[in-house]
């Protein structure tokens, strides 16, 4: 992938989450192919939790474990892509890259594409390796243990010829920096385009979130054609910086306050924003518009990177039971109140959460504090929520038969039952020295 070097790499990015819209990466393939060059599409598909589901789910079943949504994803856009020579990097393998591959491989037969070069990016996954994890998982039931690994294997796949890298936990903007890395040949110590690059990665990294889907707030921020949203594109110079645009006559909206607000998303120093590539310094960076809907970000530094990776345990902690019961009309406000008062009574052993969703849901607290000093009001039209967690299953269970009970033990007028069970996944995070996480890529066969 080091032809062209000179030549400016376009990065479209399709998915922010796992559950991310499954038609969003049409209009963004279609954009890419026509501007013609070098170009890759990315999913970004990956956090904590979803993470630890897809290792429970390959429990269950070793062939499972990777994105459920992959199909829905890669089916109307995998022939277009190979045809076009679009690369494709993503997170979607989980706790599984390897199925995912298979995967991968099985559709382009199916959809009478060219068969395309998958390589799988392995060693995030710790799970089996607590030795190395110190004294944060001690007396944990460990569902799954990752390291935030870099983006020297994906650079390495793609400069060896892979159409598509499949990866589990890499940081979200190493699914940007890598193909950068590979494109243009940059020194590995290269901290201030490695440092831009990973800006950009954090800025499609959320997908629409850049576009104005997390922006809109109507009458105040106002974004046009919000459910035909448009996904970004980053367009990145031989020295980083990049361009930010999206596909034509798509919704959406990316000016200098969309690119700033994800600039600064989720970023906790900005002169120090740690990845496992480089520490970027954004405190010169500049943000300027080009025209409608292209905004060039530049002056990002960098530092070297960190000797540790950061990584997340997820762990077994107890078990969620939810109720939900509806009261409507006349003093509907104050029979849900009793109803919350007759569970606490009910359930001593248990701390719940009541929400009166309607009332007060958001800025309540699982103590119920919020709800215990609003005062009542008169709203005819609530929503009771009950929530509580326990270690012991069968504790927990009792809830959702309370709730249920409520149909015939009063206050009156309830009605809409929903209850759930499920298990509850915590997290804890540690750091481990680079050299003990086992970073390799090989094609998938």
């Amino acid at each position: 992938m080091v032809d062209g070097q000179g030549q400016v790499l376009r990065v479209g990015c399709a998915a922010g989450f796992s559950g991310d819209r499954t038609d969003a990466a049409g209009p963004v393939v279609e954009a890419l192919a026509a501007a013609g060059g070098p170009a890759v599409l990315i999913f970004e598909t990956l956090a904590e939790r979803t993470l630890a589901l897809a290792q429970l789910a390959r429990r269950q079943d070793p062939d499972a474990g990777y994105e459920p949504l992959l199909d829905d994803l890669l089916r109307p856009v995998l022939a277009r892509c190979l045809a076009a020579n679009i690369r494709i990097v993503s997170n979607f393998g989980a706790a599984n890259p390897g199925g995912a591959a298979r995967h991968i491989a099985r559709l382009a037969a199916e959809l009478g594409a060219r068969p395309p070069r998958i390589a799988v990016v392995r060693g995030d996954d710790l799970s089996g390796r607590q030795d190395t994890l110190g004294d944060v998982a001690r007396g944990l039931e460990v569902v799954s243990a990752n390291a935030y690994i870099g983006a020297e294997a994906i650079a390495d796949a793609l400069a060896a010829g892979a159409d598509v890298v499949v990866c589990g936990r890499v940081a979200d903007p190493s699914l940007v920096v890598g193909p950068a890395l590979a494109h243009f040949g940059w020194a590995r110590d290269d901290w201030d385009r490695l440092a831009r690059a990973t800006m950009a990665g954090h800025l499609l990294e959320c997908g629409a979130q850049v576009t104005g889907g997390y922006y809109a707030d109507p009458g105040l921020k106002d974004v046009p054609g919000l459910a035909r949203l448009g996904y970004p594109i980053a367009e990145i110079d031989a020295d980083g910086h990049c361009t930010v645009t999206k596909p034509a006559g798509t919704g959406g909206l990316i000016d200098t306050h969309t690119v700033k607000e994800q600039l600064l998303y989720e970023v906790h120093d900005p002169r120090a924003y740690v990845t496992p590539d480089v520490v970027a310094d954004l405190g010169e960076a500049v943000v300027t518009e080009i025209r409608p809907d292209r905004v060039r970000l530049t002056g990002v530094r960098g530092h070297p990177r960190p000797a540790d990776l950061k990584v997340n345990v997820c762990h077994a902690n107890g078990w969620l039971a939810e109720g939900e019961i509806s009261y409507a009309g006349a003093r509907a406000e104050a029979r849900a109140r009793l109803a919350g008062q007759v569970l606490r009574e009910r359930l001593p052993a248990l701390s719940l959460r009541l929400d009166l969703i309607g009332v007060t849901s958001v800025f309540a607290d699982d103590a119920g504090r919020d709800l215990a000093d609003r005062i009542p009001g008169d709203a005819h039209d609530v929503r009771l929520r009950a929530a509580a967690s326990h270690t012991d299953r069968a504790t927990a269970e009792r809830l959702n038969r309370e709730v249920t009970a409520l149909y015939t033990t009063g206050p009156a007028g309830g009605g809409g039952v929903r209850t759930s069970l499920r298990a509850r996944l915590g997290t804890v995070s540690c750091l481990v020295p680079r050299e003990n996480v086992p970073v390799a890529w090989s094609f998938s066969t």
